[in-house]
């Protein structure tokens, strides 16, 4: 299998000592993790796939629980932290018109309403009040929140994002 995989979570540590693991939430709808059964263990640094099935899935906030077939130790859990539970993205159910999964915008340019180019999207960060998308710009990184008033538009289709940063912003770069 090397068509698109969406990732749906991603595995952080061992939870318990029968081999169950919590992963953060990549998705805003649990339910497709829950209901998922088959997807895979994927290492996107290698693009390394491993096909897998959720034998139970507990939503406890941003995190998930779960029982993986064939992981029955700490150890064996262990061993999967990093992995992205993922699934072919023609295994999701349809989105609702006018959204996307953030895994279709890595790659994409982000730039300000005046056009000048910011850096390119590499992915979200999970925080309390909404998430954060991470934007790299050579050695620099943004975190920019996911919000309305400061995405102001994206184009899936033509990968690129338009923001209006507040004042300030932009210079707040990680190193």
């Amino acid at each position: 299998m090397r068509g698109r995989l969406v990732p749906l979570a991603e595995i952080v540590r061992p939870h318990g000592l029968r081999g169950e693991v919590k992963a953060l939430l990549l998705t805003d709808d649990p339910g497709q993790l829950a209901g998922l059964g088959e997807c895979y263990l994927w290492d996107a640094a290698s693009d390394a796939r491993c096909p897998c099935r959720i034998e139970q899935c507990r939503v406890q906030g941003r995190a998930a629980i779960l029982a993986l077939r064939g992981i029955g130790s700490v150890a064996e859990a262990r061993t999967l932290v990093g992995r992205l539970v993922a699934a072919p993205e023609e295994a999701l159910a349809p989105l609702p018109r006018g959204t996307f999964y953030a895994s279709a915008l890595v790659g994409a340019s982000v730039v300000t309403e005046d056009g000048v180019l910011v850096g390119e999207f590499v992915g979200l960060e999970a925080a309390p009040g909404q998430d954060l998308w991470v934007v790299r710009a050579g050695q620099r990184e943004y975190l920019i929140p996911a919000v309305a008033e400061i995405v102001r538009e994206v184009n899936v289709t033509a990968r690129r994002i338009t923001i209006r940063p507040p004042e300030g912003l932009l210079e707040l770069a990680t190193q």
